[in-house]
């Protein structure tokens, strides 16, 4: 059984058009995902979405790296110790 490890994946969404590839991408890895958490925060016209992961770090790296290169997406990850 391969290794997994718990994440939690912060997004920064600042165009709207960049939704429906963020969600395309969430979409492929929906079998890692844990749970999401969006919040629209309409003072400053962006979205902030949490989605906590339990994969192979490679996996989790891989859909970091996926979503980072998504315009108007920032992404940082924070992993479990174990």
């Amino acid at each position: 059984m391969e290794t997994t490890r718990v994440a939690v994946i912060s997004i920064i969404v600042e165009k709207q058009e960049s939704v429906d590839a963020l969600n395309h991408m969430l979409h492929t890895y929906s079998h890692y995902i844990i749970g999401r958490l969006g919040i629209p925060y309409r003072a400053k016209g962006i979205n902030i979405i949490c989605v906590a992961v339990d994969a192979p770090a490679e996996q989790i790296d891989a859909l970091s790296g996926a979503l980072d290169l998504i315009d108007g997406i920032s992404v940082s990850v924070a992993y479990s110790k174990n």
